[in-house]
């Protein structure tokens, strides 16, 4: 309830103000407000409305697009909370002054109506930005019911203190107003910040730096004052993971110093530039350590698997890939294949892997030439064959064998994930009574190769690691290089923007002007602490 009333308070506070002035001022110089009001509703309904559709379109998405649309929203929220963050906490002290300065411009040019657009783009500004962070912050709340009573309350007292700014009954130092919620929503928009990385790997989008770094289940206990600040308020979960973490920190630290940082210690004209610049390189030189790094250190490692045969009297053993050599021990024996070519790319057990089968063949063969009935049965696991009648076809038969059979190994990252190999030994009959060749699929002991597999637990864990160190490699050596690569290009054009306009008050001369009648006129109903 407290974040949203907060900003409820502090949105609608800034959009009372704007339209206190701008309502002030047409009152002042004799202009009707019916078109600024108008303006003003229509902003208001389309606020809402933005809030509307964007609730119903996220409630009608699956649960996975729920969270991606949820991280959409989180992370456009926390765009707009800085950027009103920080532009207030620059424009509080002379907001007033330059509003008056634009409606004066507007009335000399016979534009006032160009009054009523103002205050329609403030309150849609404002109210846009409103709609999509209380519906952030109503995702991350516990009680979606406290959450929208706290931002009507917000609002309402906005609503109250911007009309009692308007008939001169209160003063309100607007600095010290702003920097003081600044500081409290620089806090909630971390929690966003957290809540949005959160939403993304549930959305299947960050699925590295998973780690829990913290457990505080002992401090965070549903129902408890600890968790109602730190999880309904500020957004920090009872177990925050390492890329959160990070997350949080990344957006903390940097925001805090740029808003609080003394501004007689702040650099001016073109030194501004130049810390951007600095700043945009530092980035840069990260984000190319950890592309060039990463893959050095999240790598996939070689490991050997369980395996077993298909009947127990096969045993048990293990499968290993090294380089290109598959080496297996599978009971007494032991066996190493080699695998040609770089394999098939493949999805096997929900990972990216390559995939190679190769052709199985006994080194020598060794079995009868002849069947009788009795062997036949007993090579057929006690069972007749289907298609084999003993008083018609009493055997002996003439045997003709075959063996097929094939490896299929999968790997990702270099490691082993799974492998199996399958055989099928057929034989042909001829004679004994059969009219026509009769082929079968039958298990001759000494013929068949053994059948053995990579056991299921091995080859899920196998998965899991891989999937794990694929994740891990894809956010270190490619998402975070590519977030820090764009923060890095943001800072360069903020500096290219500081250092033109250093250059332009260096070349514009000051000319000094006198203040003109209305702005000189008695401010009765309008005046402010923080212009005093």
């Amino acid at each position: 309830m407290l974040p949203t009333l907060v900003i409820g308070l502090r949105e609608g506070l800034e959009a009372a103000l704007i339209v206190g002035i701008i309502a002030a001022f047409l009152r002042k110089n004799g202009k009707s407000l019916a078109p600024m009001w108008v303006g003003v509703g229509v902003a208001v309904a389309l606020s809402i409305a933005v809030g509307v559709v964007l609730r119903v379109v996220e409630r009608s998405l699956p649960q996975a697009a729920q969270e991606g649309m949820e991280s959409i929203i989180g992370a456009v929220a926390v765009v707009f909370v800085t950027g009103m963050i920080v532009w207030m906490n620059t424009h509080s002290r002379g907001l007033k002054r330059e509003l008056e300065a634009e409606a004066t411009e507007a009335i000399r040019d016979g534009h006032a109506y160009a009054l009523a657009g103002m205050a329609f783009l403030a309150v849609l500004k404002e109210g846009f930005e409103t709609s999509v962070f209380l519906l952030a912050t109503f995702t991350a709340s516990s009680s979606m019911t406290l959450a929208a009573a706290g931002a009507v309350i917000g609002v309402v007292i906005a609503i109250l203190i911007g009309i009692g700014i308007y008939a001169g009954s209160v003063k309100l130092n607007l600095s010290t107003f702003f920097r003081a919620t600044g500081a409290f929503l620089i806090l909630v928009a971390a929690g966003l910040v957290l809540t949005s990385l959160r939403t993304a790997h549930e959305a299947g989008w960050l699925n590295g730096g998973q780690q829990t770094v913290l457990d505080l289940g002992a401090l965070v206990r549903p129902g408890t004052v600890q968790s109602s600040l730190l999880t309904g308020v500020l957004g920090i979960p009872a177990d925050p993971r390492l890329i959160e973490v990070i997350g949080w920190f990344a957006y903390l630290i940097p925001v805090v110093l740029f808003v609080y940082w003394p501004r007689a210690r702040r650099a001016q004209g073109m030194q501004v530039a130049k810390v951007q610049f600095w700043l945009a390189g530092a980035v840069a030189v990260v984000a190319l350590g950890f592309a060039v790094l990463a893959p050095l250190t999240h790598g996939s490692q070689p490991h050997a698997l369980a395996i077993a045969g298909a009947t127990d009297a096969a045993g048990s053993g293990t499968a290993q890939l090294k380089g290109s050599t598959l080496s297996y021990t599978l009971g007494a024996s032991s066996s190493t294949v080699r695998l040609a070519g770089a394999g098939t790319r493949v999805q096997h057990n929900g990972v990216s892997a390559r995939e190679w089968s190769v052709p199985v063949t006994p080194g020598s063969l060794s079995a009868p030439k002849q069947l009788t009935l009795n062997q036949l049965v007993a090579e057929n696991g006690g069972r007749l064959p289907v298609g084999i009648n003993p008083s018609s076809d009493p055997g002996p038969f003439d045997a003709s064998w075959k063996l097929t059979g094939k490896l299929q190994v999968w790997s990702a990252g270099g490691a082993l994930i799974d492998a199996q190999q399958s055989t099928h030994t057929l034989v042909t009959l001829s004679g004994g009574g059969l009219t026509t060749p009769r082929t079968l699929s039958i298990s001759l002991t000494d013929l068949a190769i053994s059948n053995w597999a990579v056991t299921d637990a091995a080859a899920q864990s196998a998965a899991s690691a891989v999937s794990s160190a694929q994740a891990e490699h894809e956010l270190w050596a490619v998402q975070l290089p590519i977030a820090l690569g764009v923060a890095a290009l943001t800072l360069a054009a903020f500096g290219l923007r500081s250092r033109r306009r250093a250059l332009t008050d260096q070349n514009t001369p000051v000319i000094p002007t006198a203040p003109s009648a209305i702005q000189t006129a008695p401010q009765r109903s309008t005046s402010y602490a923080a212009q005093q």
